[in-house]
This record gives structure tokens, C-alpha cells and sequence, in this order.
């Protein structure tokens, strides 16, 4: 990795933090679900994770995902690429998305269900005050394996990959996502009626991170219907009380990165399934 490629980097995440932090600090401030400082508990460990997660998947994700492509493309009919490849931009994209949030559902279903994978998944749920930066707050290994999971079927349907014409649609999706992600963890107290059993809000995810009800629901980052489609949707009518996990995490970064590759930490899955409340939908 080149200096140059790190120092550009770092300009272009710390330009879009400065966007982000525009619009979202106003709006958390002024529409908050639960009011807390801006500087709140553990911000600065969150702003490395931000930088750290904007290169470090980049990075890890682009050798084993040129090799996906290339062994898909030996193993599946070139017709499936042909179509993919004739497809106009939008529904490229829409298909791209669709098929990319599948992966993504299932990836990050799997970092729950699976205790070697919650290890690094924890971290994120670590965080007990929830605003949009939480969305970068996540062990890299974990984030370069749901964003592995959502390639994965893109690569498989042709929908990514210079040899289909959608070379760019794979960042397409993945800017649409990021910039969702930041939105749905914001501490904003919007609600979108009937839209929102076909799009994630704020509500839906918060309730992803709760607490005192069971976390095993509401997988999709943006497409709720998915939950719906495999009996993990739930949304009742009040918004979570509290936020985080009851197993200890470090505070520091360093410490939250090596947690879990630490034998002695027995990080169980966790469903915080005590709270009757999240059975109830509205």
C-alpha cells in the first residue's frame, strides 16, 4: 500500500465525515430517540473505527473477490453473463442490490447464529448508545464477511464484474448500503408508515440493537421484507429502552480487536430474548 493511496484515503473519509457529521448531528439532536451527548462514551474508539473499516476491507476484500469472479466465470454458462451484461443500468443495479442484500441477510444472520462468528460480530452490538456512527463500529473481520457474503451471489448471477459491464455497480451498491447504514443507526426518531415494511428505518434496526428483547431478528440492512420472507421481522410499537450486550467488552480499540481471538473470552451468542415486549408487532 503506497503512501500516496493511504494519504488520499484519509482525505476522502475525513471529507465524508464531515459531510456526515453535517447532517447527522443537527438531525440526531433535534429528532433523537434518546438524547446523549454528541461527544458521547466511547466516540473516539468509534472515529478509528470509521477509518479504519473505510480502508482495511477495501484492502482485504479485492484479491479474494477478483478470484471469485474468475472461478465463477470457468464454472457458470456464459449466457448468464451475456444477459447480466445487457441489462441497462438501473435494472443492473436494482438486481445487483436485491440479490447483494440476500448475501448480506444470510451473512449476517450466520454472525449471529454461529458463536465463532458472534466472537467478532459482538463488537458492534457492543456499543450501548446508538447514533449513525455505530454503523463503522465493527471488527474488520466481521465487516469483510458480510461484505463477502453480498458479493458472493452477485459474482454467482453475473451482476459484478468487468467481463458483465458492471464493474461499477458492485461500489454502486455498496455506497447505496454505507450511506443506508449510516442512516438506519442514527439516533432519529422518524417513522415512514406503510414504507417501512418494504425499506429500513431507524426503529426496525434500533431494534436489532437491543438490550432488554431479543436480538435475533431484523438481519436486512435495507430490505425488511427479507426478515419478513424468513421469519426473523419484528417491530413493535416503542422504540428499544436500552442498548448494548450484558457480556463484558474492552473499551480501547486494540483491546475490542483482540477480544476475539482471546481463547479465554467466552463471548456466548447472545438473544437478550428476556424482553416479552419485542414479541409484540405494530
Amino acid at each position: 500500500m503506497s503512501s500516496k493511496f493511504l494519504i488520499l484515503s484519509l482525505i476522502r473519509s475525513s471529507a465524508w465525515l464531515a459531510i456526515l457529521v453535517v447532517i447527522f448531528v443537527p438531525l440526531e439532536r433535534f429528532f433523537a430517540v434518546q438524547p446523549h451527548k454528541t461527544l458521547r462514551k466511547g466516540l473516539g474508539v468509534d472515529i478509528c473505527y470509521y477509518f479504519l473499516n473505510g480502508l482495511a476491507p477495501a484492502l482485504i476484500l479485492a484479491f479474494p473477490a477478483a478470484i471469485l469472479v474468475r472461478v465463477v466465470r470457468h464454472i457458470e454458462p456464459p449466457s448468464i453473463y451475456a444477459y447480466a451484461a445487457s441489462l441497462p443500468f438501473w435494472a443492473h443495479a436494482a438486481a445487483a442490490m436485491v440479490v447483494g442484500e440476500i448475501g448480506y441477510y444470510w451473512g449476517h444472520r450466520w454472525s449471529h447464529e454461529l458463536p465463532f462468528l458472534w466472537r467478532f460480530h459482538s463488537v458492534h452490538h457492543s456499543a450501548e448508545e446508538i447514533d449513525f456512527l455505530v454503523s463503522t463500529r465493527a471488527h474488520p473481520v466481521d465487516m469483510v464477511f458480510t461484505r463477502f457474503c453480498g458479493i458472493v451471489p452477485m459474482c454467482a448471477l453475473g451482476l459484478a464484474g468487468p467481463t458483465t459491464g458492471g464493474s461499477g455497480v458492485p461500489v454502486f451498491v455498496l455506497l447505496i448500503g454505507t450511506m443506508w447504514g449510516f442512516f438506519v443507526h442514527g439516533n432519529v426518531r422518524w417513522r415512514f408508515g406503510p414504507i417501512e415494511w418494504l425499506i429500513s428505518t431507524p426503529m426496525f434496526h434500533h431494534w436489532h440493537h437491543t438490550k432488554t428483547g431479543p436480538i435475533d431478528h431484523n438481519y436486512a440492512s435495507m430490505l425488511p421484507w427479507l426478515d419478513r420472507l424468513f421469519g426473523t421481522h419484528i417491530l413493535p410499537k416503542e422504540w428499544p429502552k436500552s442498548y448494548g450486550i450484558s457480556t463484558p467488552m474492552p473499551t480501547s480499540l486494540l483491546g475490542e480487536l483482540a477480544y476475539p481471538f482471546i481463547p479465554e473470552n467466552n463471548i456466548p451468542v447472545e438473544l437478550n430474548s428476556e424482553d416479552t415486549q419485542a414479541e409484540s408487532p405494530s
